[in-house]
């Protein structure tokens, strides 16, 4: 199981998280992680942060393919490839309602179909193939080329059982946000997994992105995840992986204590079949601090 570290970019300078992304991969990181969020744009800021590293692998978790259209998304993702000497893993998914439909003014009706539909398009385009896709909400005709670039990976943020099902049968996995691992093994990875399978391909990436903590006072700093995120479990999408897991809110789901209690849950993590353990550094600046200190110790 690979370790990957997300890096918060909010209010932070291109030196500043240029200097983390440098430390990540001095540690010996796999890949550094960032969000798509109402502040840098990821993949320009992985194109930016770049030149402060040589080898390690950079990710963003999920571009919403609403509103950007396949082409768009393909250009964009494969000049990042290029600027970056082909170390891009690129996420993608259905982003909520409350963003799609109540910020954009956007329909989010049936969301697995069009993003099944979305992928089947973006595919050959990040791939640099021509595409000629027509399907019921969505038409991609065209070509990126762009010398140099190979096909970056491409994953799926995939919670549900047709979002699984398309990750299985069309990219290279999953990211998962406030699932167990007890959802990991018994939901997520046997129904990727089957898609997979079906479709002939290798096995999938489970990615599970989980807020991590080594803190000497955990009640606090539950609170503080609370706080911060408990919204998240009034969300669709996460309200079912939550209750799969028989979870009341987004606090529930994070792993808190000192080292040896972090590194144990690490553990269970790779036990129920994940494939790399994002942490998600939480909590006060202090514990945010001893969390990515150890998440580079654990490596």
């Amino acid at each position: 199981m690979r370790i990957g570290l997300w890096i918060d970019e909010e209010h932070r300078t291109i030196d500043e998280i240029g200097a983390a992304a440098k430390a990540a991969e001095d540690a010996g990181i796999d890949r550094i992680w960032f969000s798509q969020r109402l502040g840098w744009d990821a993949l320009t800021l992985i194109a930016g942060v770049a030149p402060y590293t040589s080898t390690i692998g950079y990710a963003v978790g999920v571009v919403p393919v609403y509103p950007r259209h396949p082409l768009a998304l393909a250009a964009q993702a494969l000049s990042v490839q290029a600027l970056t000497g082909n170390r891009l893993t690129l996420g993608v998914g259905a982003s909520h309602p409350h963003m799609v439909e109540g910020m954009l003014g956007l329909s989010m009706d049936r969301p697995a179909a069009y993003v099944r539909e979305y992928v089947e398009a973006l595919g050959p385009l990040l791939a640099g193939e021509p595409t000629d896709y027509v399907g019921e909400r969505l038409t991609a005709r065209g070509q990126i080329r762009i010398p140099g670039t190979e096909t970056p990976e491409l994953i799926l943020a995939a919670l549900g059982p047709r979002m699984l099902k398309t990750a299985g049968e069309l990219t290279a996995g999953t990211t998962t946000s406030w699932a167990g691992p007890e959802v990991i093994e018994n939901f997520i990875r046997p129904t990727i997994d089957r898609a997979a399978t079906a479709a002939g391909r290798p096995e999938p990436q489970v990615i599970a992105g989980v807020c991590v903590a080594v803190t000497d006072d955990p009640d606090t700093t539950r609170q503080w995840i609370h706080d911060r995120f408990g919204a998240a479990g009034d969300m669709p999408a996460y309200r079912a992986v939550l209750d799969r897991g028989g979870k009341a809110g987004p606090e529930e789901t994070a792993v808190l204590g000192d080292e040896e209690a972090v590194a144990k849950e690490i553990q269970r993590f790779k036990d129920a079949g994940t494939t790399e353990f994002l942490v998600c550094p939480v909590g006060t600046d202090a514990e945010r601090e001893r969390t990515i200190r150890f998440a580079l110790d654990y490596v």
